[in-house]
């Protein structure tokens, strides 16, 4: 095994891996260097090329942070973000724990509706939720928002909590019910501590589905709930801005921070087992 390790296919092997990283990469990192870019285009100027000082700024970082349109639409992203992240992560919690009860009727049923927004190409559903909330006057307001973006968001949460329950010993729950303790009590004192990297992690998939979505928000949301990802939309559209390219950079960093959390959160989990 280590001769392999040391050999030539294990050299290949590293390449081919590089190579891959670099294709699935390049596309996404070669926005931050751009967003640098002191004039307003989408490519590199022969200053940035020859790394002229002068080719480089941060007016576009300057334009999003004090610009009343992103600071507006960041403050929506939050809020939209935040409340459906936290309806997604309850509902598909309470889901996934009834799901994983042997007594539950048609789970593979009932399992593969509740992930079907994420099977469903986007557009599709966007236009689903518009008809439907249309109906009940929730188009352009930030609870019709909220909860399309809920939707968008507990499959992911429901898969996550689905496989930690697997690993969940039901014993426990006999324990606890033995010492006294109610269903409420047993649930908050020992099924969510066991389960929160579960819990946590589909939270951070259903904030990461939220931040990301474009298509729902041109269906669902009005003028006042424009959003970064919308912003972004409209700036390719209406001006091109470079500004775009250091807000895409800020979502690039927010991605990032997630997978961190993520790999953290994985991390613990897997030292807590035996």
């Amino acid at each position: 095994m280590s001769a392999w390790r040391a050999g030539p296919g294990a050299w290949a092997l590293r390449v081919f891996c590089g190579l891959a990283f670099l294709f699935l990469m390049a596309p996404i990192l070669i926005i931050i260097p751009l967003s640098f870019n002191a004039e307003p285009y989408f490519t590199f100027t022969r200053g940035m090329l020859t790394l002229d000082p002068d080719a480089y700024s941060l007016r576009w970082y300057e334009q999003v942070l004090l610009g009343e349109r992103w600071r507006s639409a960041a403050l929506n992203t939050l809020i939209v973000g935040v409340s459906a992240t936290l309806l997604a992560t309850t509902l598909g919690t309470v889901a996934a724990m009834g799901l994983s009860s042997p007594a539950m009727p048609w789970r593979r049923t009932i399992t593969a509706l509740l992930i079907s927004p994420m099977i469903v190409p986007i557009i599709i559903a966007a236009a689903g939720m518009f008809f439907f909330y249309s109906s009940l006057n929730l188009t352009q307001t930030y609870t019709g928002l909220i909860l399309s973006h809920a939707a968008l968001g507990a499959p992911f949460v429901v898969i996550t909590v689905t496989a930690a329950m697997a690993g969940f010993n039901s014993e426990l729950l006999l324990a606890a019910a033995s010492l006294g303790a109610g269903p409420v009590r047993t649930f908050f004192k020992v099924q969510l501590p066991i389960l929160s990297p579960g819990v946590i992690s589909g939270a951070l998939f259903a904030f990461a589905a939220s931040l990301d979505e474009v298509v729902v928000v041109l269906f669902m949301a009005g003028l006042e709930q424009r959003t970064i990802p919308r912003e972004m939309w409209a700036g390719i559209r209406e001006e091109i801005s470079p500004a775009i390219l250091a807000a895409a950079t800020f979502l690039i960093l927010i991605a990032v921070l997630l997978l961190l959390a993520l790999e953290l959160l994985q991390r613990r989990s897997d030292s807590g087992r035996p």
